[in-house]
């Protein structure tokens, strides 16, 4: 009887185990549709109306000003540069499809460098802190490429102090792609998870029967 029971306990704790590595390795069940396309509106300074940029027409620019906040950290600083050393404001407002997703105020031509503020309040109602980054060099060359009325600076360096120049592949214009991710992330987490407790369980189970046998 004690035989058996281990072998039992063996087969189950065998198949969880198996089960358990398969919900570690497996990705999502369903893919996720396609997102729309990404795009950015620009409005500030010099700008009678804002600058509305989308990838299936300007590609090329929508992925330079993306690449101009997407290498932000999670927290920045709390205090940005004096009010009269900021130079020209351009606020930038990312989509995805028609659906505006984050918020940036860009100072390309601020003393001291290019600045990032990012503020507290989001299009999407995301959780974030209001904070104060120190922005690529590249940055007024790239709005001015895009149709920001920026003066050309002949001496701008390729990246600038969020990195140097990357190649974005094209389904990392969308913002909601990295919660999609993150939620997939959760879901196996919760799962693997689960899975433990389950094993731990009923291996505790087996054992306590197998003792509870042994003494009766």
């Amino acid at each position: 009887m004690v035989r058996r029971m281990r072998r039992l306990v063996a087969v189950l704790v065998g198949g969880l185990a198996a089960t358990l590595v398969a919900v570690a390795t497996a990705g999502p069940a369903t893919a996720a549709p396609k997102p729309p396309p990404a795009g950015v509106d620009i409005t500030g300074d010099g700008l009678a109306e804002p600058l509305r940029l989308r990838a299936e027409s300007h590609p090329q620019h929508v992925v330079a000003v993306i690449d101009q906040v997407n290498f932000l950290p999670g927290i920045g600083q709390k205090t940005g540069p004096k009010a009269a050393d900021l130079g020209p404001k351009y606020t930038i407002v990312v989509l995805a499809g028609d659906t505006p997703k984050q918020t940036f105020d860009l100072y390309p031509k601020a003393k001291g460098g290019p600045r990032v503020f990012r503020p507290a309040k989001q299009p999407d109602n995301r959780k974030t802190s209001a904070g104060w980054f120190l922005g690529r060099l590249s940055m007024s060359e790239t709005l001015r490429t895009a149709g920001v009325p920026l003066e050309r600076e002949f001496d701008t360096v390729s990246g600038g102090v969020g990195g140097g120049e990357r190649v974005i592949p094209e389904d990392a214009l969308d913002p909601a792609r990295d919660i999609d991710e993150a939620l997939g992330e959760m879901q196996r987490l919760l799962l693997l998870n689960g899975a433990v407790v389950l094993v731990i369980t009923l291996g505790l189970a087996g054992i306590a029967l197998l003792i509870r046998r042994r003494t009766s």
